[in-house]
């Protein structure tokens, strides 16, 4: 289950809203080993693009050292589907490279009112998909 407080849910959504129609992406980094997404860092799609997203590499490496230097671990990657449902496409299946990280997709396809909105969470390894619960909480 992910667990995360209100205040980054909302800060997710808003970046995914914000950069619509393209897809947005980022990280939200926590203490290594806690499972506890704190550090909100919205990033951006390098691929610029309704249909892919694409870290920057140097903001990635920039991002990882970050974090190293932090003692800190991406808790969640997350990024938006602008016209489709929220759940990963073969592509993110297959740049999805680590394992202990709680992959979120948003779907903005709601932007024009033709559907639900929807924020979903899966687990990634391996090519295997799991879809877990999300809840949001005020504070840990």
């Amino acid at each position: 289950m992910l667990t995360l407080t209100q205040d980054l849910y909302d800060r997710i959504v808003a970046h995914a809203r914000a950069d619509h129609p393209d897809e947005a992406c980022g990280v939200v980094a926590g203490p290594e080993g806690s499972d506890r997404p704190e550090r909100f860092i919205p990033m951006l799609n390098a691929a610029r693009s309704p249909t892919f997203y694409e870290f920057d590499s140097g903001d990635l490496l920039k991002l990882y050292r970050e974090m190293d230097d932090n003692d800190e671990e991406p808790v969640i990657v997350y990024h938006s589907h602008t016209a489709t449902e929220a759940y990963p496409s073969r592509t993110d299946i297959t740049y999805a490279n680590e394992p202990g990280a709680h992959y979120v997709l948003v779907s903005t396809a709601d932007s024009d009112a033709a559907g639900p909105f929807q924020f979903r969470s899966f687990r990634i390894v391996a090519g295997e998909v799991t879809e877990e619960e999300v809840r949001v909480v005020e504070a840990y």
